[in-house]
């Protein structure tokens, strides 16, 4: 019981958290889907962390729950991510939506080495 009550919190306020950066950068959301490439980006550098941190022994399972599966699970956006390329597609911005996926895997990609680098 105690382990679901951290994946509970760390994924609500992951959730509020990519609320407020959705909130942030609304006023650039017209064009791209920023606030989706930004979370997905800040959530591999902190499971980057994460990461380097297990593989040193240094994070115990309840932090493993609370931030990897919680927070980031909570914060990252893969479904947003799917859906708004697919809205790309959808209305002809091929562009947008081959942008969007190579951004998103490229950032997310780098962020989650430079947050294990970071760690380790």
């Amino acid at each position: 019981m105690h382990h679901l009550v951290l994946v509970f919190f760390g994924g609500g306020f992951g959730s509020l958290c990519r609320w407020g950066l959705g909130l942030l950068l609304q006023p650039w959301q017209h064009k791209f889907p920023w606030a989706t490439l930004a979370a997905n980006g800040l959530a591999c550098l902190v499971l980057g962390a994460l990461l380097g941190l297990q593989f040193g022994g240094d994070l115990s399972t309840e932090r493993r729950l609370l931030l990897a599966t919680g927070f980031c699970g909570g914060f990252s956006t893969f479904s947003t991510f799917t859906a708004e390329t697919f809205l790309a597609f959808q209305s002809g911005a091929y562009m947008q939506a081959a942008l969007n996926i190579f951004g998103n895997l490229t950032l997310c990609f780098i962020c989650l080495i430079l947050g294990f680098k970071w760690t380790v």
